[in-house]
């Protein structure tokens, strides 16, 4: 697999604490979000990459014990920004999910 996060994914991605890996995904939707009116090609970059990075949570052994609320997760952001909204999702929502995770972030630095 190629990823376009290279340096997290040769295993710095895991050395973060949880709430630093929601908070850079959260980035990556911020961005898929800002984008989504302006350039669609730009708005789906954006969203492979919060992919990538999602995938990349999942698959670290110390979040195993959330793994119901990151697929979950996942689930809901590809219904959002790629199929048909559910979920009733919308961007207000998603910037306020994540700014929790920013915020937490940068208490524990």
């Amino acid at each position: 697999m190629i990823y376009k996060h290279r340096n997290l994914a040769d295993g710095k991605w895991k050395k973060m604490p949880f709430f630093e890996q929601m908070a850079n995904i959260g980035s990556e939707v911020s961005r898929t979000i800002s984008w989504k009116g302006k350039n669609k090609e730009y708005s789906n970059k954006a969203f492979d990459r919060t992919l990538e990075l999602l995938d990349m949570t999942i698959d670290d052994s110390k979040n195993k014990g959330r793994l119901k609320e990151l697929i979950r997760l996942r689930e809901v952001l590809a219904d959002y920004f790629v199929f048909d909204n559910d979920y009733k999702s919308n961007d207000d929502l998603w910037q306020k999910y994540f700014y929790s995770f920013n915020y937490a972030a940068r208490l524990s630095c």
